[in-house]
């Protein structure tokens, strides 16, 4: 009987044909048509590959059938895809032309269409057909009593070859676990290069089995195994993405100098060097004069390129003040020996050395903007993370790389670590509007990358650092530089942030868990409530200029359950505007409303805060938010007029820092209200 009630509502569907604009598709695919028909999905539904395909494309869909099972719970037939032609009358019919290789310039095209009674992806190689599939399980719809694809035919490319995420395992190390699920995530936004910081003054995380106190003494005990890097990069090839490996040099280098002293630039020859415990700018430095520098680092990168099948090496070079150099005569007098004008030309004389051991592993090197002095060669690929302009100094920016003859990635504008809403990602283009370049300098920026600078992250508040703002950046690197729509993109990323949960992605679940943390394991709600109206403080204020926290410091408060994009913020300034444009009743309880949920929230939380001391210091901050909250109401229901000292009054209380370290982000729709 069910499935003569499936076959009658088939028709009913075709005739519901689905709009673009409800679909949840991140990022947008290049060319969309949307046709009148659905693919309706039963138990029966299978897989069949053909072509020339990789391994990788059967461990895909596999996990494809895996994930569309979960969502489901339709217990599909098909257990495992192992061979081409396994099922030759399968309704999805994957082909991929050939084996895809894992790296930059791949062909990663594909082609969808889904027919009412046949799904076919054609891809030139297997990578694409893993773009198709993603695609594919975003397209998926249901009524009450059923799952189907609408039937359409999409065509998709990515705009830019780069579309990065860094993730700093040295300053807060994150297990293998972290490092995998953020992979399915980013496989999941297509998203194609994965950049690891293995180095820095707060550790150096990578085992070097010739030197092993590297990690006895710089690492505290946590670093990745040798099988441990090559799990990995195993895991990111079979998701089509390339792993690139980053050793800070020759800055950012107090863990390495703590194990070997000897190649460091302090004057004393018994100096000593210590792994940092807070954040910050560092001045211990490697010594670009001493062979040994050289023999050392030739060591390490032959132990560490080939873990790394890639062609690209990143090796730092940024923020090095150079102050142990002014400080050596002996480095000072190598300069003049060797004409080097200034310390940049020093550290470009340290870097050129670099080239010739990394290109024995067939490696580029990669390197932040620092790099870039006018005697740099133009194989080096440059990172720009201070700004697009040429104006930016020192060491140059992405246009002015692009000008020089030099490939560049941007970074500037996608420091998720900065707490800055998604606006501000989602509009930052790697091409600036403005900037006059030729269609061969275009060609050489690669596309971008997002950094998660990891000083205030721990594998408990990752996640929510970095997605789901992270799957708009991927949007931009992937999509037509004209999907822009702000609208559009809030939308999509609710649905994006829950699905980010079936990879493993914690940035939701791992909130209840910090919550019930302050609330000593009482009801949360309250806590929940006020976390979806504040945010972090933004850029770096948090940390003080990296003298609040030490490594070691606890990430378990308030500012770590908040996130950078408030739940309710969003909502409450679509309601403000509207009520502002129009103070029709409709719009008027709309705004109401939030004010009686922040007055309750506030008695709530006094209430808990009975046995919670972690609540205590946000109780000022609610307090505000609940005084304006108050008087604001009783101005729109027209039960007392407006009294403007006042309520400046109560909105300047909001610009004293709060000791929660987070601020409110509703301000500015209060603000407005009160004018």
């Amino acid at each position: 009987m069910k499935y003569i009630l499936i076959l009658l509502f088939i028709p009913f569907l075709s005739n519901a044909q689905i709009k673009q604009e409800q679909l949840d598709l991140m990022p947008w695919p290049q060319n969309i048509n949307l046709t009148a028909g659905t693919f309706v999905l039963s138990k029966s539904f299978k897989v069949n590959i053909t072509g020339n395909s990789n391994p990788r494309i059967f461990l895909g869909a596999t996990n494809f059938l895996r994930r569309l099972d979960g969502r489901t719970g339709l217990f599909l037939e098909q257990a495992f895809v192992i061979k081409n032609n396994e099922v030759n009358e399968a309704e999805l019919q994957i082909n991929c032309v050939r084996n895809g290789k894992i790296g930059l310039n791949e062909d990663e095209s594909y082609q969808l269409e889904i027919q009412p009674n046949k799904i076919m992806i054609n891809a030139t190689t297997d990578i694409g057909a893993l773009h198709a599939l993603e695609t594919l399980l975003q397209m998926l719809q249901n009524t009450s009593t059923l799952f189907y694809f609408p039937t359409a035919i999409i065509t998709d490319y990515p705009r830019f070859t780069w579309r990065g995420l860094m993730i700093d395992a040295a300053r807060h190390f994150q297990p293998v676990d972290v490092i995998k699920r953020n992979l399915d995530a980013m496989a999941s936004m297509k998203m194609n290069v994965f950049h690891w910081h293995l180095a820095d003054d707060q550790g150096w995380r990578i085992e070097i089995k010739k030197y092993p106190k590297l990690t006895q003494l710089a690492s505290d005990g946590y670093y990745y195994t040798q099988e441990e890097i090559k799990s990995v990069v195993k895991y990111a090839d079979e998701r089509g993405i390339l792993v690139i490996p980053e050793i800070d040099v020759p800055g950012h280098a107090s863990a390495l100098l703590s194990a070997f002293p000897e190649i460091g630039s302090k004057v004393s020859n018994e100096a000593t060097y210590t792994v940092g415990r807070r954040s910050g700018i560092y001045t211990p430095t490697l010594d670009p004069t001493n062979p040994k520098t050289y023999q050392l680092l030739g060591e390490i990168f032959d132990a560490v390129c080939p873990l790394f099948p890639g062609n690209y090496f990143h090796i730092g070079g940024d923020e090095n003040q150079g102050k142990e150099w002014d400080a050596n005569p002996k480095i000072q007098e190598f300069k003049k020996k060797n004409g080097l004008a200034n310390n940049h030309e020093l550290q470009t004389y340290f870097t050129m050395k670099l080239i010739p051991m990394l290109k024995k592993h067939n490696k580029e090197l990669m390197g932040w903007e620092e790099i870039m002095t006018k005697n740099m060669s133009k194989e080096a690929i440059i990172h720009s993370w201070k700004g697009v302009n040429e104006s930016v100094s020192p060491g140059g920016s992405l246009v002015a790389a692009a000008k020089n003859g030099y490939k560049t990635v941007l970074s500037n504008g996608y420091y998720i670590d900065l707490m800055l809403g998604v606006q501000s990602h989602y509009l930052n283009d790697p091409i600036p509007k403005n900037a006059v370049l030729t269609a061969e300098e275009k060609a050489r920026i690669l596309g971008g990358e997002a950094t998660m600078w990891s000083e205030l992250v721990t594998p408990l508040n990752i996640d929510s650092r970095i997605w789901p703002r992270t799957a708009a950046i991927a949007e931009r690197l992937w999509s037509n530089e004209n999907v822009t729509d702000l609208n559009s993109l809030h939308k999509r990323m609710k649905t994006i942030s829950f699905r980010l949960e079936e990879l493993g992605i914690m940035h939701l679940r791992n909130k209840e868990v910090i919550l019930r943390n302050i609330s000593n394991n009482q009801e949360t709600k309250a806590l929940r409530d006020f976390s979806n109206v504040c945010e972090p403080l933004k850029v770096y204020k948090r940390n003080g200029g990296g003298k609040k926290y030490f490594m070691f410091s606890p990430l378990t408060l308030f500012a770590d359950a908040c996130t950078a994009d408030a739940f309710d913020a969003y909502d409450f300034d679509t309601a403000v505007n509207n009520y502002l444009e129009n103070k029709n009743i409709e719009n008027q309880t709309l705004v109401t409303n939030f004010f009686r949920k922040w007055i309750a929230m506030n008695a709530d939380l006094i209430s808990l805060s009975g046995n919670a001391p972690l609540i205590q210091p946000l109780l000022p901050l609610s307090k505000n938010l609940k005084d304006i909250s108050e008087e604001l109401l009783l101005i729109i229901e027209n039960k007392k007029t407006m009294n403007p000292d006042l309520l400046n009054g109560l909105l300047e209380k909001f610009n004293s820092r709060s000791p929660a370290d987070v601020e409110v982000a509703v301000y500015a729709n209060l603000k407005k209200l009160s004018q």
